[in-house]
């Protein structure tokens, strides 16, 4: 049977938290899907939460600590990546973009990643495309045609047959996941290890 590393990051903040409800509902879906098609999967999930310190300490001494360390790893070698963050003030939050500051610029190029996002209201919905969407493709990520967000008032709704809601976006959106990650493993994946980094300026 083919085997694929499925890596999961969340950034939700509480506990419980609709943005891990969220990531868990997407890599269920996606683990479901992909084995359909005779591939297993393993998952690896990064609650951001639980390496806030971590993350605060790696920006300011540059030096990221083994927990952390061990989770970019675990990004940087899957096949396929689920982002999920809340939305404040229109945007992802700090920690989430701080999480994803500390990751080496090249890491992402050509993963696979499905985005997705949660909020208090619809009306933020777009900050998936104006600001989430933007940040993966700077890093050369291959970012699935549908991002997901989830409301407050997605919660327990659109699960009827024929319903445009929650699970049917959930599904459409992990199709296109499972399909990327079938198709190209992390073999395919080439990295530059003579990329520059991100803002080098050879002028200095």
């Amino acid at each position: 049977m083919t085997q694929r590393t499925l890596a999961v990051l969340t950034a939700g903040l509480s506990q419980p938290s609709s943005t891990r409800l969220l990531a868990d509902r997407l890599s269920a879906a996606v683990v479901g899907r992909l084995a359909e098609t005779g591939v297993e999967t393993s998952v690896e999930v990064i609650d951001v939460r639980e390496l806030a310190h971590d993350v605060t300490n790696n920006l300011l001494t540059g030096f990221p600590s083994p927990a952390l360390e061990r989770a970019i790893d675990s990004i940087a070698a899957s096949d396929g990546l689920i982002a999920v963050t809340p939305i404040f003030t229109t945007s992802y939050s700090g920690l989430f973009k701080s999480f994803i500051d500390v990751i080496d610029p090249t890491a992402l190029t050509d993963l696979p990643v499905l985005i997705a996002a949660t909020g208090g209201t619809e009306r933020h919905s777009l900050a998936l495309d104006y600001a989430i969407r933007p940040l993966f493709a700077y890093l050369h990520a291959v970012v699935m045609p549908t991002a997901v967000y989830a409301a407050s008032s997605d919660w327990g709704a659109g699960s009827a047959p024929g319903a445009s809601g929650l699970t049917e976006r959930v599904e459409r959106a992990a199709g296109e996941l499972a399909a990327s990650v079938a198709e190209s493993g992390r073999s395919s994946r080439v990295l530059d290890p003579f990329a520059l980094p991100a803002g080098f300026n050879p002028a200095g």
